[in-house]
């Protein structure tokens, strides 16, 4: 067993626990983000408390810098779970064990809610998932942070605090610092709720999938033009997102999907064209069916 451990209090009380629970089984993996001064202190603190528990450390340095028009918290997630994956095919991890708790989950929802999003991001975090062959599980979500916290401090180990996680400039710093203590006041349980409905949402988007996988089956994959035609709007939108994502990993904006849509149903020449920008490919036609081409 895995911890992705960085050091802070999630993730102490996590290694800790599960040290106690699977004794001689569990190894820390870290991750260098390489974005902060205090970045060689937080590795160094990290090999010292693995080394005072007899654990085994691993660490991978990256570059988590956000490229143009990316956002930096996006970089360095997708650069941390590109790296702890890797780190857990080499050392032969069954599970790599992540921290974040129901303040987390709540936050994640906001997040999505102040995007605009449709269910995948409504659903928020996921117990557990599968990310480049390696699981990963989430068992903190049910719990909340300031419980984690005062464990720790009542048993008097020590965790150290990410200067970052005050910075405003941060989406998530910014709900975490103004929006969620407001939402507290006005509802003590909101966490709870709010987590209830992203379990909602997540059962909603697997049915969703379900229905698309019917509809695909009819369709074929790569979808044929007639045969999405002879859906409603909606289960082509739906059939047309899940063949994406499944595909190729991409996802298409609402703006890029409705146009998709439009073009789909204008489609109904041997000689008419289709060819759409969707994330950083095109989806065009190709005979009967529709194709995706990744950007080279």
């Amino acid at each position: 067993m895995a911890v992705a451990f960085s050091g802070g209090a999630d993730s102490t009380a996590l290694l800790l626990a599960a040290h106690a629970l699977w004794p001689g089984r569990v190894i820390a993996l870290h991750v260098h983000h390489g974005l902060q001064a205090a970045a060689d202190a937080f590795e160094a603190q990290v090999r010292e408390r693995c080394a005072r528990l007899g654990l085994a450390c691993h660490v991978r340095r990256v570059d988590a810098r956000a490229a143009p028009g990316q956002s930096p918290e996006d970089a360095a997630r997708g650069a941390r779970y590109a790296a702890l994956a890797a780190l857990a095919r080499e050392v032969g991890a069954a599970w790599v064990l992540l921290a974040q708790h129901l303040d987390d989950q709540a936050e994640t929802v906001l997040l999505a809610l102040s995007r605009g999003a449709g269910l995948p991001g409504l659903a928020a975090m996921p117990e557990a998932f599968v990310r480049e062959g390696v699981r990963f599980g989430r068992p903190w979500l049910g719990l909340r942070g300031q419980a984690l916290r005062d464990a720790l401090i009542e048993r008097g180990e020590a965790f150290v605090d990410d200067p970052s996680n005050a910075d405003l400039r941060f989406t998530r710093n910014r709900i975490r610092h103004r929006l969620s203590p407001a939402w507290a006041e006005a509802f003590e349980g909101y966490r709870e709720a709010l987590a209830r409905s992203a379990a909602h949402a997540a059962q909603a988007q697997r049915l969703l999938d379900e229905l698309a996988a019917i509809d695909l089956a009819a369709t074929g994959t790569p979808p044929r033009i007639a045969a999405l035609q002879a859906l409603s709007r909606e289960r082509q939108a739906n059939a047309l997102r899940h063949w994406l994502r499944q595909a190729h990993g991409v996802a298409p904006s609402a703006a890029q999907l409705a146009e998709l849509l439009d073009q789909v149903q204008a489609c109904r020449t041997r000689g008419h064209a289709i060819r759409l920008k969707v994330a950083a490919g095109v989806v065009c036609r190709e005979g009967a069916q529709l194709a995706y081409t990744p950007s080279v």
